[in-house]
């Protein structure tokens, strides 16, 4: 099947607050496209204010070593810097990036075939050898990477400078789409060798529409566009990720000109800026979901299963919706949102019954209800303040302990290591639009963020990421999705919207990932 010579998610003009998504499309095989003819950057040269745009986000990024984090704010700048095999168009298809086409030469095999004359920005050729060993680098266990996406992929092996097999431990036909973010990212193998992992983490190089210039702690990322670019060229010369925990100091920095955008704000926050002609909210379906991850496993009322359809019996989701998020939310039975692939739409929300709640603790043995922790982050004090409120209404008192959004994305990446007994209000963001996504790393049993072990879950799990029948995928995400009702691991909430605000000079749209690539972005 043909594709339009389209770059990236960059080019992305379809409609999450960040912390952490394409469809069935995965055995789709790409066929051959030139890389795109770079544009005219004279307008902005004139102009210095058109040359810049700064982007205020929620938290700082994990590692600037694409391969050592697995979080959405980390890769959104990652995905500036650096190239991946395949990418998410505008369309929200599958479109060549490194990898001009692929295929699935049999079960255990996929193809991919590279494209030619590409540079890393520091003169490094890109070629077979150099994905082969980007993909063996996030493999191997002694890079720690937190990344699980390839987790059926033995090894990659390049078979001549432009072919690449991935030789697969099983079938996994969403490979495609896993590596069009966190599993497909090039890196320079030479400059890595003889530099060291530290010092790329440092200054790192890629083959993408920027290049890194500097990083100030929690404090911004400084990037300027690539002259040498393979690709469509960015407009913007010079952009800069500044770290604004505060929304409100980030809302007070887009009005005074200090920021063009807004990233990870409620939609409630972004109305204060009201009729403001010289800003513009924008708030389109996304698919973060917001769960309370529930540590199953250590003694306690937590492990009994009444106990855990009890919490859900008494969050009253849609009033969260109405009230914290102002609206900009859609409420989910279980993990998997509506609108990816193999959501079950015949399994219903737990309904709101406080009666019926206290119930289910009596009959648990816990009638006189229990204490617990609440986990956040500070970015979601309110929201995890106000379940904590809704929880307390059954006599489970609910001690929030809200921690930094840094200190909240390592603690969520290990949760499989933290079971401490208590409730971790967290949000997973599915990017491959599949439902196995929004499931792999928190309900397989030996996963990163897991607190829950069930047999038959793990099975189906397995089933998800391998099976390669539509039919049989769907019945197994089904299936799933019915047991997760039924056990309650968690406290199920909503997935949210992609709200943003922008400078009216700023043209740019956020795609349904939430992925922040600004390499389309222009500036009036």
């Amino acid at each position: 099947m043909k594709f339009r010579n389209t770059r990236r998610r960059r080019v992305a003009s379809v409609s999450v607050t960040a912390l952490s998504l394409l469809t069935a499309t995965a055995l789709l095989a790409g066929c051959s496209s030139s890389a795109t003819t770079s544009t005219s950057d004279s307008s902005t040269e004139s102009n210095p204010k058109q040359s810049t745009l700064t982007v205020a986000i929620g938290s700082d990024i994990v590692s600037l070593d694409p391969q050592l984090q697995g979080d959405l704010t980390s890769m959104s700048v990652a995905d500036n810097i650096f190239d991946t095999l395949t990418v998410r168009g505008a369309d929200n298809e599958l479109h060549p990036g490194i990898a001009t086409k692929w295929k699935q030469k049999d079960p255990l095999t996929w193809e991919f075939t590279i494209r030619t004359g590409v540079e890393f920005q520091n003169g490094e050729k890109l070629d077979a050898a150099a994905v082969a060993f980007s993909i063996n680098r996030l493999l191997d266990p002694a890079t720690k990477s937190p990344i699980v996406e390839l987790v059926n992929v033995k090894s990659a092996v390049a078979v001549n400078s432009t072919t690449v097999d991935f030789q697969m431990k099983a079938t996994d036909p969403l490979i495609p789409a896993k590596v069009s973010l966190f599993g497909g990212v090039i890196v320079p193998p030479k400059l890595i060798a003889s530099e060291g992992a530290a010092a790329f983490a440092e200054h790192p190089v890629g083959s993408g529409p920027y290049s890194f210039v500097s990083r100030s702690q929690a404090e911004s990322i400084v990037l300027k566009a690539n002259p040498h670019y393979w690709g469509t060229k960015p407009a913007v010369k010079n952009l800069t990720f500044k770290i604004m925990p505060n929304p409100a100091s980030a809302l007070a920095a887009l009005q005074s000109g200090e920021a063009d955008i807004v990233t990870g704000i409620t939609k409630d926050a972004a109305n204060q800026l009201g009729a403001n002609p010289d800003t513009t909210v924008k708030s389109t379906a996304g698919i973060r979901t917001y769960d309370l991850s529930i540590d199953t496993i250590t003694d306690g009322p937590l492990a009994n299963v009444d106990v855990r359809r009890a919490l859900n019996e008494a969050v009253d989701v849609p009033t969260l919706i109405s009230t914290v998020m102002a609206g900009a939310a859609k409420q989910t039975p279980t993990l998997v949102p509506s609108s990816v692939y193999g959501y079950d739409k015949s399994v219903k929300p737990f309904e709101y019954d406080v009666k019926d709640a206290k119930a289910l603790l009596k009959k648990a043995g816990y009638a006189k209800g229990f204490s617990t922790t609440l986990s956040a982050s500070s970015a979601d004090s309110a929201l995890a303040q106000a379940i904590a409120g809704q929880l307390g209404k059954i006599g489970v008192d609910a001690k929030v302990a809200v921690v930094d959004p840094q200190t909240a994305k390592s603690d969520i990446i290990a949760l499989n290591k933290r079971r401490d007994g208590g409730l971790y209000l967290m949000a997973n963001s599915g990017w491959t639009l599949d439902s196995v996504s929004f499931l792999q790393s928190v309900v397989k049993s030996d996963r990163r963020s897991s607190r829950w072990n069930n047999p038959e879950a793990d099975q189906l799990i397995v089933a998800g990421e391998t099976g390669t029948v539509p039919a049989a995928r769907l019945k197994t995400f089904s299936t799933m999705q019915k047991l997760l009702k039924d056990q309650a691991p968690f406290v199920y909430l909503f997935n949210v919207n992609n709200t943003y605000a922008m400078r009216s000079t700023v043209k740019w749209t956020m795609p349904v990932t939430g992925i922040l690539s600004m390499s389309s972005a222009t500036v009036k």
